[in-house]
């Protein structure tokens, strides 16, 4: 028998999410969706055979066994914490929540609960690239890790988005992506602006974040948001005894070396980069739904730990100066190993 999701938020990733459980997730039905904009839900409903329902209604129907969350951020904490009140495992697009309080407020919440149930859309964890940057550093090859060098770039970004959406929205990718890929929290961030790029306009663009890792890992992440040339995500790991990089190709396509010049096909957006990563994303989640077992993949936990760190950087940004991370002790419910999740652990 078939998963029956509702979805509250039918914008651009609802309704890629929404292509993804209909037409690329096997063993999953769509059958309700919610959105502020009922014409946007009646179109999307329409398509998929849905009802259209408020976002409270759809989270109580006895007919929606788990919930997709895709509204504005604003929205989330109120969803979550409905849908861990009713029981019902609960997918959640980062952020958790737009704060480190509310992120905990959630995290309270489902440790009463007694029980896993939320799960939040980190989607780097199950990109092909960084599984197998992470598996060569777990092999050992590269000795004991000492830094990572991060950057992400996007061609361009709309109109609303603001300063803060640099950390908030961007950076926190590599964020929760280096406390999984080295297994270790954030201990203090510093963020450095210089040069101001001539197509940032009023941001402050580009931005490098220097995190420090419990252990002594420091990660340097450039944050650049008008880079004009394609949406271009960078990573290499230096260890003691080599190093790991993630590969420049698209998708594991070639990197070709001809008459003196290196070539390669970059990315238009974050669609055309991630697509397959969000897809194992939703189909390993709606899978251990179906079983019955905890979210495998970013918990609440990885939701509030991100964002408290984001507020720092937030503040550094502001400051100008070295922030130390401050947060409550991780729960019990949370403490579990920083693997890869899904089928390709090893």
């Amino acid at each position: 028998m078939s998963l029956r999701v509702g979805v509250v938020g039918t914008g651009m990733i609802g309704r890629d999410h929404i292509r993804r459980l209909t037409s690329v997730v096997a063993g999953v039905e769509v059958v309700a969706v919610a959105d502020v904009d009922d014409g946007a839900a009646a179109a999307v409903a329409g398509e998929v055979g849905a009802d259209v329902l408020a976002g409270s209604r759809l989270v109580e129907d006895p007919r929606v066994e788990a919930v997709l969350v895709c509204s504005w951020g604003g929205t989330h904490e109120e969803y979550v914490l409905a849908a861990i009140g009713a029981g019902k495992s609960v997918f959640c697009e980062k952020p958790l929540a737009t704060t480190p309080e509310a992120c905990l407020r959630i995290v309270e919440a489902e440790v009463g609960a007694g029980r896993r149930l939320v799960q939040v859309g980190y989607m780097r964890r199950y990109d092909l690239g960084y599984r197998a940057l992470k598996r060569e550093l777990d092999g050992g090859a590269i000795g004991e890790p000492l830094m990572m060098h991060c950057a992400h770039r996007n061609a361009g970004v709309p109109a609303f988005y603001r300063a803060a959406d640099m950390i908030a929205d961007t950076a926190v990718h590599e964020i929760d992506m280096v406390r999984w890929m080295f297994g270790a929290e954030v201990v203090a961030v510093r963020v450095l602006r210089g040069r101001a790029s001539g197509n940032a306009g009023e941001l402050p663009d580009p931005l490098l974040l220097i995190l420090e890792l419990a252990g002594g890992v420091l990660v340097d992440v450039e944050i650049s948001v008008n880079a004009r040339y394609g949406y271009d995500i960078r990573g290499e790991i230096l260890g003691e005894e080599g190093t790991a990089a993630l590969g420049e190709a698209l998708g594991g396509g070639v990197t070709v070396r001809h008459a003196g010049r290196v070539g390669s096909r970059v990315a238009a957006d974050w669609r055309e980069r991630f697509g397959p990563a969000y897809d194992t994303e939703l189909r390993e989640w709606v899978a251990g739904v179906r079983a019955g077992s905890p979210p495998d993949g970013p918990s609440a936990w990885d939701g509030y730990a991100a964002a408290t760190v984001a507020a720092a950087a937030q503040l550094s940004l502001r400051t100008h100066e070295r922030v130390l991370i401050s947060s409550v002790a991780q729960p019990a419910l949370y403490r579990v190993s920083w693997a890869a999740p899904g089928p390709d652990r090893e």
